[in-house]
Formats: structure tokens, sequence, C-alpha cells
């Protein structure tokens, strides 16, 4: 979700404004993504490397995301989504921590779709941290080296038991990951929008899942095997 700070920037405003004018634009993407019976939605919140950002920012983003917590677990919960977060929570403060666990608990019977917010999350950690918990596993005479499997490491993965993505989408003109689930995005379709995010709303939204409508999706095979499966 990029360009929140350009888009406040352009308007002579404060980049806390844009953060802000963000959230309408999450707003949207739900309802987009609920009526398209879309199974999972992530949103790369905060990342581990936006810590270097002013202190000013930071604390407005993290008070930001304190009180949508509090305010959207219920709504999300009354919609029949689910919500996850994602990352190392350590760094948070413990009343953010604390309103990350209550708005999991309260959305925790929900089914009709996973909202998944990556904060101080980055891919290159989330590899790292599966590898720790399988050389534990190890250590510990649980597992034998040669039973590591692509299969295993991403189990342990932050996701584990979630899909992987089909479909990434990068706003704000910006054509890169950028340390977004790494591992996970190997097979994905990559979609960049010039909008900036508070501007990424129902439309937008629409165009980037029919875009990826359009796309033949082959994981290695050739077109002619992809549709002849198809017509199997």
């Amino acid at each position: 979700m990029d360009g929140n700070n350009r888009w406040a920037k352009k308007r002579l405003l404060p980049g806390v404004a844009g953060h802000k004018a963000g959230v309408d634009a999450v707003r949207a993407v739900i309802e987009v993504c609920a009526e398209a019976k879309v199974e999972v939605l992530t949103l790369f919140a905060f990342s581990s490397e936006n810590w270097q950002r002013p202190a000013e920012e930071v604390g407005a983003l993290m008070e930001l995301f304190f009180t949508m917590l509090r305010r959207e677990a219920r709504r999300l919960n009354d919609n029949d989504i689910s919500l996850r977060i994602i990352g190392d929570r350590s760094r948070f403060h413990p009343d953010l921590q604390a309103a990350m666990r209550e708005a999991e608990a309260v959305t925790s019977g929900a089914g009709r779709f996973v909202l998944q917010i990556a904060a101080n999350y980055g891919g290159q950690w989330d590899i790292a941290q599966a590898a720790q918990q399988l050389a534990h596993q190890v250590q510990a005479g649980k597992l034998k080296p040669e039973d590591i499997t692509p299969a295993l490491l991403q189990g342990n993965l932050s996701t584990g038991e979630l899909p992987v993505p089909d479909l990434c989408i990068r706003t704000g003109g910006e054509h890169r990951i950028s340390n977004f689930l790494l591992w996970q995005l190997a097979y994905a379709e990559l979609y960049f929008s010039d909008l900036f995010w508070p501007d990424f709303k129902h439309e937008a939204m629409r165009s980037a899942l029919a875009d990826f409508a359009s796309r033949q999706r082959r994981f290695g095979k050739t077109s002619e095997q992809v549709e002849a499966g198809a017509r199997a």
C-alpha cells in the first residue's frame, strides 16, 4: 500500500493525513475482495524497515493502527471476516500487542475470508524465523536435516496454514516487492498501479482482479498443457 505520503504532500497535508486517507482505500479493497470471494487478503501495513521513518510519523502510524484495531474488529466480525496479524510483534508497545490479540480473538470465529495484516514484517525475517524453528526441531532430535523440504519450511512461515498468494498488487508507481512475502510470492502474478494508495479504491481493485483473470497461470507448463487440463 504505497503512496500515502506522496498523496498527502500533493495536497500540502502532513504525511499522517495520507495514512488516514489510506484507511478508506483499505475498506474499499476489503469490500471488493468480499464480493469477489477472495480467500485471503494480506495488507503490508508496516515493514521492518519503516522504523527508520521520522519518529513523529512512526508514532502517528502506531496510534492509527491502535485506533483502527479497536474500532474495526467488531465490524470485521459482523461481516464474517477473520483478522490475522503477521510479523515480529516484540517491538510494539504492550498496549498495541494486547489490542492485536484482542482483535484477533474477536474475529476468530469468522469464516468468510481472512484479512491478514503484515506489521513489523519482512520477508527475510519470515524465512529466517522459519529456519530457526526447524533448527530447534533438529537440535531437539525431532527432525533430521535431510527431512527439511520446501513444503516443510513453507509450513513454518508466518502464513504457513494459508494458501500462497495468487496476486501481488503494488501501488504508488513503484515496481519492486520491497521484502514482502518473498517466499510466498514465488509464483504470484505481479500488478503495478501508478495510483497512490488512498486513490486505489473499488474500481481500481476490480481492474486489478480483471487483469489477473485475463492471465494464464502456467506454473512451468506450456500453454497447450494448461488448456488441455482446463478442457479435461
